[in-house]
């Protein structure tokens, strides 16, 4: 689903003007989306990471790593976390997909910035960790907000790379 998701995305940003990159890799790490796209004011650069599942994801962030080590518990572990753990794993989730040197070095040589951080999400169960994830300054997108905008147009080209799959998505049928 996570690939799907990240192409209808990638489609998006390319109906709105943006040449993109998917799926950039640096050693282990991978960033999931990088749009430039030229604007009267300069460059426009954004860094998009996509989570996507078709059933509710307990948290979007991992764990903190220290309460990990102390309690021997997973990074995706859905037991109820209090907000200090939240923000936490929230902390460590921007350091891992936007901050790390490597992918601030890439961006740098691909366009000057600044760069946004922005997080592409579908279905979540814990609303009030996705209000934590936009007051640390990360742009939020709901997929199925993308789709209806995909569906419904009015974005500056009819289609790119990923119109086929869009029309796969939109396809509706009269049973």
């Amino acid at each position: 689903m996570a690939l799907l998701a990240e192409e209808l995305v990638e489609e998006w940003l390319n109906r709105q003007g943006y040449f993109t990159i998917r799926g950039v890799r640096s050693g282990v790490h991978e960033i999931d989306l990088l749009a430039i796209r030229l604007t009267e004011r300069g460059i426009d650069c954004r860094q998009l990471e996509v989570q996507a599942s078709v059933r509710p994801m307990s948290y979007v962030t991992p764990l903190p790593a220290a309460v990990r080590k102390a309690t021997g518990r997973s990074s995706a572990n859905a037991r109820v976390r209090d907000e200090g753990q939240i923000r936490q794993g929230i902390a460590e989730f921007i350091a891992k997909k936007f901050d790390r040197p490597e992918k601030q070095r890439i961006r740098s040589q691909l366009g000057p910035g600044p760069w946004t951080r922005e997080l592409v999400l579908h279905k979540v169960k814990y609303e009030h960790e996705v209000a934590l994830i936009r007051e640390a300054g990360i742009l939020v997108h709901r997929l199925g907000e993308i789709v209806a905008q995909l569906e419904y147009g009015g974005l500056l080209l009819e289609g790119a790379g990923g119109a086929h799959l869009t029309d796969l998505v939109m396809l509706k049928t009269d049973c």
